[in-house]
């Protein structure tokens, strides 16, 4: 007796249409409520929108992890925007033992931790490691080391000026506001330089902004551009630019969902005194 062959589940489904367009259907609703709901809460004001047509931002997808959300770049093997909410930590998380770097299973260009070895570059965070554990807890933090969320770092920017912004932002600047969102990534220059035999260009700086809503919810903003090529030691304030700056130097576009006159006065603003930058700006790196 011969047994009868099984029809496969896909050929099934093109025998009944009606279950292949609830199949697209159930996909589109899926697709619909990322876009429209999951992402905006993790963005103020939009998610940040490409302005230019070249690879580095054609290639870009949208990657959204517990505690934070980015950009990636499949060109660039980085993020070329990250996004997250920061907030007073009194309640915070017990934050653990650093986990290992991982590559993230979600991206074509899959890059490993090995990659950074012996190229005298440091695996730079985009999101920092301790906040996000702090406010968001130990599944965040081991998203924090998938390595679409990592840049190459010096050691002098890495290690100490980029840690000196990061631990201003945990432990100062969220008690002069309600809550601050941050968007941060690298910028790069027209020439690419590669790091050790991968192809994963150097950035050759950062940006960091910062939005500190007050109790109103109205926004104030601090934003740096710092380079690769920092002692460590220089004061935060040597590197605050505008919102505008930054934007012209990446391509992209921040706040875009704010009617056009109050994003045009925010994004020229600068506000250091709103943020009490002084009191941190000259503060010693931890390592």
């Amino acid at each position: 007796m011969s047994r009868r062959r099984r029809t496969p589940d896909w050929r099934r489904l093109l025998r009944r249409p009606w279950l292949l367009a609830l199949a697209l259907l159930l996909g589109l609703g899926d697709y619909a409520h990322e876009v429209y709901v999951e992402r905006p809460k993790m963005a103020w004001q939009g998610v940040p929108q490409s302005v230019r047509s070249d690879l580095t931002h054609l290639t870009t997808h949208v990657l959204r992890n517990p505690g934070f959300m980015l950009g990636y770049s499949e060109w660039k093997g980085a993020p070329l925007w990250v996004t997250y909410r920061l907030f007073r930590p009194e309640r915070g998380y017990r934050v653990g033992r650093r986990p290992p770097f991982r590559p993230d299973w979600r991206t074509l260009r899959h890059v490993t931790p090995d990659d950074y070895r012996h190229t005298g570059y440091d695996r730079g965070h985009m999101a920092p490691n301790y906040a996000i554990a702090k406010l968001y807890g130990p599944e965040a933090q081991r998203a924090t080391f998938l390595m679409s969320n990592i840049t190459p770092q010096r050691k002098r920017l890495n290690q100490k000026l980029w840690q000196r912004i990061e631990e201003a932002a945990i432990d100062h600047f969220t008690r002069q506001f309600e809550s601050v969102w941050v968007v941060t990534g690298p910028i790069w220059d027209a020439r690419p330089r590669y790091l050790g035999h991968t192809r994963l260009d150097i950035p050759d700086a950062f940006y960091k902004i910062f939005i500190g809503l007050d109790r109103s919810g109205h926004p104030h903003p601090l934003a740096f551009i710092v380079p690769q090529k920092v002692r460590g030691f220089e004061p935060l304030s040597r590197f605050v630019v505008t919102v505008d700056e930054v934007e012209r130097r990446t391509g992209l576009d921040f706040f875009w969902r704010l009617p056009d006159a109050q994003e045009e006065r925010l994004e020229r603003r600068v506000e250091p005194y709103r943020f009490r930058l002084e009191a941190v700006n000259r503060r010693r790196p931890r390592y």
